[in-house]
């Protein structure tokens, strides 16, 4: 199955804008800083997490993520869909494990680029403001607070069954214990059923 490529897309700028919600300028300032964060990271950190310790990471023939490109275009994709890790790595050619280990190690290096540009997201009020420039104040204007959420408000049932049945206690079947040499799940004795046909 064939699948997506930077050189595939690079020449379709709608679909470009679609998968990843930049232009291909905003995209192509982006690839350095990008770059130079993953080689960092690679550079301490083999693709499983684990520390590196004995080679250099390099790429090889069959890599899924050849070129910056590729692997900045996969995190974009990512992150503007959030797609399920199975889909992500279908839609690039690999499988969801491989797809895993890809984002969990290119999240925090576009997150890395993204500081580097002075683009990361601002986690505070204080934070925003300075990047904006303002006090907190003209900040918190820019801001939209989060509705305070209610607690929802339950109907009454329309059918009285419903508030009959309540929790249930503690079961009072015989507990199986399975650290006994021999487990005996049945019953001792016969329970006899009583049926009214009336």
């Amino acid at each position: 199955m064939a699948h997506v490529q930077f050189t595939d897309v690079q020449s379709r700028p709608l679909e470009f804008l679609d998968l990843t919600s930049l232009t291909l300028d905003e995209f192509q300032q982006l690839v350095l800083p990008f770059e130079a964060a993953f080689q960092t990271h690679m550079a301490a950190w083999r693709l499983d997490g684990k520390p590196r310790t004995a080679r250099r990471f390099s790429v090889y023939q069959n890599c899924p993520l050849p070129t910056p490109e590729d692997r900045l275009l996969f995190i974009l994709a990512y992150v503007k869909t959030y797609s399920l890790q199975v889909v992500q790595g279908r839609l690039f050619g690999m499988g969801q494990s491989k797809a895993h280990q890809w984002i969990h190690v290119l999240l925090p290096v576009l997150l890395a680029a993204l500081r580097t540009l002075g683009d990361a997201p601002a986690r505070s009020l204080a934070a925003l403001a300075q990047r904006l420039g303002v006090t907190e104040a003209d900040a918190a204007t820019v801001v939209t607070p989060l509705a305070e959420e209610s607690p929802p408000v339950v109907a009454a049932p329309a059918s009285p069954l419903l508030p009959m049945t309540g929790r249930s206690g503690a079961s009072s079947a015989p507990k199986t214990l399975l650290n006994r040499p021999t487990v005996r799940a049945g019953r001792k004795r016969t329970t006899l059923l009583k049926m009214s046909c009336s």
